[in-house]
């Protein structure tokens, strides 16, 4: 079954004509959600850096605790935006490279963090399975960044 007809309704649903409305709605949502990428990425890459032996000198399990709600904030606030930009043009969006491209990373690196990472941040100790996973993660968000920036220009 074909996503077109999907897409089509999503392009001309009240949420894309609210984001393609205003000239100014689509630029506040996407800051909203730069801000959410912020907390997020910022938060993990924290831990991640804490995981290699860079950064602070608290233990990786007591930052990604201390974070994780500012991850969470970071997460929700990017997923509650990215769809709505994404209605604004769902067709065009769908079929861009760059898109499919970020959004494989995106899943990826989520199930990643909340597979894998967040266990291996709680380790009492720093490890090479650590450092290891810190490298995945980093590499995954890093092709979310990437990805997401190339999105306009393909």
């Amino acid at each position: 079954m074909s996503p077109i007809p999907f897409l089509e309704w999503l392009g001309s649903s009240a949420l894309a004509n609210a984001m393609n409305g205003p000239e100014w709605a689509f630029p506040v949502v996407e800051s909203l959600h730069f801000i959410g990428f912020a907390f997020l990425i910022g938060t993990i890459a924290i831990v991640e850096l804490r995981l290699l032996g860079l950064g602070m000198q608290r233990p990786a399990a007591q930052l990604s605790a201390d974070l994780r709600p500012w991850t969470l904030i970071g997460l929700a606030l990017m997923l509650t935006t990215g769809p709505a930009m994404f209605a604004a043009d769902s067709v065009r969006y769908s079929f861009n490279p760059s898109f499919r491209f970020t959004m494989t990373c995106l899943a990826l690196a989520i199930l990643f963090h909340f597979a894998v990472q967040r266990n291996v941040a709680k380790a009492k100790a720093p490890s090479l399975v650590g450092a290891l996973a810190a490298c995945i993660s980093l590499a995954l968000w890093i092709g979310v960044i990437a990805g997401g920036r190339m999105i306009a220009f393909v």
